[in-house]
């Protein structure tokens, strides 16, 4: 069998698939890109074959990943940062025409969702994030905050930072950076994944006791120490791996496809 023969296959399971415009309406449909404005296109990004029984899904479309979709017989691939983002040059060249090149070579579909990713209330990085780390929702849900509110509010499942940076360490499985001064009770925190640190005031703003995102910038620091706000940075890609397999099962299930999601371990 070759490296590109559909792991459903050697699992020994069948499925008919779907369209390839049948699986953009159904990530259109659950996502609702039209509601973002966002910093690169959403939705089927390059163009495979027009019909697809196997999806894998991963946090970004590096050629490490591309790599595994291609060995695991991938028809799609579903991603959170794609290949395309406001601000290249538009030249094909260098890495981009080699993750181009591979997609293309092995009719590989890629679907990239950014912002809608982060913002979906039940499958969506965030809300993923918050499950994980065993946030409870607020009365009535989650909490909202930020531009085009993105940002989530909940409960925390313990009552200082110390306690809860020790447990997103190890939830996340990696380090986490803290500031924090104020050493005050946590009734609310606020997060957003990955390089969310800009939402800071506006988290500030909400009235919440502990910040949480993947990155932390020069400013932010002078703002917990100023305001009293704890600020967790828990890394980029730690905090953006579970939106992709949610959405990536969710869609599988409701299409009739299989589903895979591939992590590439990143440090940041």
């Amino acid at each position: 069998m070759t490296d590109t023969a559909h792991s459903r296959e050697t699992e020994g399971i069948a499925t008919q698939g779907v369209e390839r415009t049948g699986l953009s309406q159904a990530l259109d449909t659950l996502l609702e890109p039209v509601r973002f404005k966002d910093y690169g296109p959403n939705g089927l990004q390059v163009e495979g074959r027009a019909r697809v029984r196997h999806l894998v899904s991963g946090v970004t479309a590096s050629l490490a990943l591309i790599e595994a979709a291609i060995a695991d017989g991938a028809d799609a691939l579903l991603v959170h940062h794609g290949l395309f983002w406001r601000g290249q040059t538009g030249c094909v060249t260098g890495w981009m025409r080699q993750r181009l090149a591979r997609l293309l070579a092995h009719d590989i579909n890629l679907y990239a969702y950014h912002l809608p990713l982060d913002a979906h209330p039940e499958l969506g990085n965030n809300a993923q994030l918050g499950l994980r780390l065993g946030f409870s929702p607020l009365e009535g849900g989650w909490g909202r905050f930020g531009e085009q509110d993105l940002g989530f509010i909940g409960l925390p499942p313990v009552d200082r930072t110390a306690a809860l940076a020790a447990h997103v360490e190890r939830v996340l499985g990696r380090p986490v950076t803290v500031l924090d001064t104020a050493d005050r009770p946590l009734r609310q925190v606020a997060w957003c994944s990955g390089g969310a640190q800009g939402y800071f005031e506006a988290a500030i703003a909400a009235g919440v006791d502990a910040f949480l995102t993947g990155e932390i910038s020069e400013p932010q620091a002078h703002y917990a120490r100023e305001c009293g706000v704890a600020y967790l940075a828990c890394g980029h890609h730690a905090t953006e791996r579970y939106g992709a397999p949610a959405v990536g099962e969710a869609v599988a299930r409701q299409l009739g496809l299989t589903h895979r999601f591939i992590d590439v371990d990143n440090p940041a």
